[in-house]
């Protein structure tokens, strides 16, 4: 294990330390005086309002020092800071948080704040997760294909069709999960394509299009929630989901790019899209070799679906499905499918030269641009979080921050050929390949220390 930091900072006054001065009302308009009784819901909402506010114009770092400013302007704006529902509004309105993970609201805050501060300067601990090998009877089994973060989880998705979870608060590994047996239709069409954490279960669906369940405690075996036909659909390139929806990503089949589930009821709710039409044949490749990835499929928000090919990334509507929201084609040069992710907001585009740019999803507007170096010569895989874009290339995990594009620094830690990547707002994590065909995944923990 190691730790890494630097001494630069950005916006590190945390709520109720101290930090700038206040700006007070101009005199030309009608004011209270400052220790006069304000209503405790009216200086609730200018609190959460010069937070936003803050956070918008100056990025999320922001919120914490204008809220400093705000409580100190009397004793009476400062009680309001011991207000927990206070807290609850600005975790939720600031750092998208809706699950108390610490003991009161204000102590979410604090802690959301500081993790996003150790992001900007390179604070964290890195290590690599362990997992035993000795059940694996083929090479495959060894190969991670892609990986998904929780607040309490990290799953791997392994070529076989294996997922191994791990638990982050002691990065150990607690549990694996197999398919069902089902014959197969190519060395890779039992590989996992995606996985899903909700509250308290997991579910992940293989490249033969079957969709599989397990409860994260433990309790009953691993279920097919959905059997796939291959023949007439294609291969599941990539798999994800939200509160409510399964989407799937398919290649193969013309006009069937998109499927989507009620993860409720687990039924398929639409078939349809023609996106991955241009990668039909490729689609079957993946089934029995190793090839580039042919799309990514990422969830924004928990109403609208991202999806990246070679030549078009399209943004759906999971509300009103069959509804195309926006399109953004690449024609002249293409598009580094792996290079591709999204957020809540937003989602990072990448073209063969190495060109990057984040765009807004719902209009396609760029927000800012920067550029990958050694991409046109390299494999490049990314990921996003809120506020960071994360590139590595050449074994360099470089990023850049994602409101202005900004370069911040590169990971010191050398990863290898990189085969997964994933990244939250506390952690980020990557499969690599190694000598020995079995894939190291290394974590890096930037959560407040």
């Amino acid at each position: 294990m190691s730790t890494s930091s630097s001494s630069s900072d950005n916006g590190d006054s945390d709520a109720g330390g101290s930090g700038g001065v206040f700006e007070a009302p101009s005199p030309s308009r009608p004011r209270r005086g400052a220790n006069d009784v304000w209503p405790e819901p009216f200086l609730e909402s200018l609190a959460v309002q010069v937070a936003v506010n803050a956070s918008s114009s100056s990025g999320l770092l922001a919120a914490a020092p204008a809220l400093a400013n705000v409580f100190r302007v009397c004793t009476t704006w400062q009680a309001v800071s011991r207000s927990d529902h206070l807290w609850q509004l600005l975790s939720r309105q600031v750092w998208a948080r809706t699950h108390l993970m610490h003991d009161t609201w204000r102590d979410e805050f604090i802690y959301r704040h500081r993790t996003a501060r150790n992001f900007r300067t390179r604070t964290h601990t890195y290590f690599t997760l362990q997992f035993d090998p000795s059940d694996v009877d083929e090479p495959d089994s060894l190969s991670c294909r892609c990986l998904t973060l929780s607040d309490l989880y990290l799953a791997a998705g392994f070529a076989d069709g294996t997922v191994r979870l791990f638990l982050l608060n002691n990065r150990l590994h607690v549990r694996t999960l197999r398919p069902p047996l089902r014959d197969r239709f190519g060395r890779f069409s039992r590989a996992v394509s995606g996985i899903v954490i909700s509250d308290s279960r997991l579910t992940f669906a293989t490249m033969d299009g079957d969709i599989h369940v397990a409860e994260i405690d433990g309790v009953g075996h691993t279920r097919t929630a959905y059997a796939g036909d291959i023949v007439n659909d294609g291969a599941l390139v990539d798999f994800t989901g939200c509160g409510r929806w399964w989407v799937g990503l398919f290649a193969g089949v013309p006009g069937r790019a998109f499927h989507i589930w009620d993860c409720n009821s687990e039924e398929t709710t639409f078939v349809g899209g023609s996106l991955t039409d241009p990668e039909a044949v490729m689609g079957w490749h993946t089934l029995t070799e190793l090839t580039t990835s042919l799309g990514r499929l990422r969830i924004s928000g928990n109403e609208t679906a991202v999806a990246c090919t070679r030549w078009r990334i399209m943004v759906i509507d999971l509300r009103n499905q069959g509804v195309i929201i926006g399109e953004d084609e690449e024609q002249r040069r293409g598009l580094i499918v792996t290079g591709f992710d999204a957020n809540d907001e937003a989602y990072v585009r990448m073209d063969s030269r190495g060109n990057a740019s984040v765009r807004r999803v719902n209009t396609q507007q760029t927000v800012c641009e920067f550029r990958v170096s050694g991409a046109a010569q390299r494999r490049v895989m990314g990921c996003v979080n809120r506020l960071h874009a994360l590139m590595c290339a050449g074994g360099i995990m470089r990023v850049w921050e994602v409101e202005r594009g900004e370069y911040l620094y590169s990971i010191r830690e050398r990863v290898g050929e990189v085969d997964a990547i994933v990244a939250d707002d506390r952690h980020v994590a990557v499969a690599s390949s190694s000598s020995t065909a079995q894939s190291i995944i290394h974590l890096w923990d930037f959560g407040a220390l």
